[in-house]
C-alpha cells in the first residue's frame, strides 16, 4: 500500500502545527519546509479544515491553528480524510465484476484483513505522539531561525 503525496503532506502539516502550539502557522512557511507550492499546500488545507483538524485565521498576523489538540487527532484519522480511496486490488472497485474469482476470493478478504490492521495502527497514534520532539523538529523545520543560527555555531 502506499499512500498519496496529499495525505504525506496532511500528516505533516498536522505535526509542523503541533510543534507550534498557540500561534498560528503561516502558509509560506509551511510550504517552504516541505519544499512545495503554496497552492499545492491550499488543496491539502481544505481537506484539514473540512474535516476539522485545522482552522484559519484570517489577517497580518494570520495562518493556520490546529483546531483541536494535537492529542485528540488520530494519524488514521488525519489518513482517512486526505486519502482518496483504500482501493488495495482494482477488484475492490464496485461493479467490477473481470475476475472470474471475484465471488469467493480469499484474496479479497485478506487485503480486507491487512488494511484494517494497517489503519487500527494509526487510529492507535495521534499526531501529539508524532510531535513529541517539538524542539527538533522545530529545528528541522527551520521554524526558529534565531535558535536554528546559533546551534549551527556552536557545532
Amino acid at each position: 500500500m502506499r499512500l498519496t503525496q496529499q495525505t504525506n503532506y496532511a500528516v505533516r502539516t498536522l505535526i509542523y502545527c503541533a510543534a507550534n502550539p498557540g500561534s498560528p502557522s503561516r502558509v509560506a512557511d509551511i510550504a517552504a519546509s516541505f519544499e512545495m507550492s503554496e497552492t499545492h499546500l491550499f488543496k491539502i488545507l481544505k481537506v484539514l479544515v473540512d474535516a476539522g483538524f485545522v482552522r484559519t485565521l484570517r489577517g497580518r498576523n494570520g495562518g493556520i491553528m490546529l483546531a483541536r489538540p494535537a492529542e485528540e487527532i488520530t494519524v488514521g484519522a488525519a489518513v482517512r480524510a486526505a486519502e482518496e480511496s483504500f482501493l488495495l486490488a482494482e477488484c475492490f472497485e464496485s461493479g467490477r465484476k473481470d475476475c472470474p474469482l471475484i465471488t469467493s476470493c480469499g484474496f479479497n478478504g485478506l487485503l480486507h484483513e491487512a488494511l484494517e490492521a494497517f489503519m487500527s495502527v494509526l487510529d492507535s497514534h495521534t499526531i501529539a505522539e508524532l510531535a513529541e520532539d517539538r524542539t527538533e523538529i522545530r529545528f528541522l523545520l527551520n521554524m526558529d531561525p534565531a535558535a536554528s543560527s546559533a546551534q549551527l555555531q556552536r557545532a
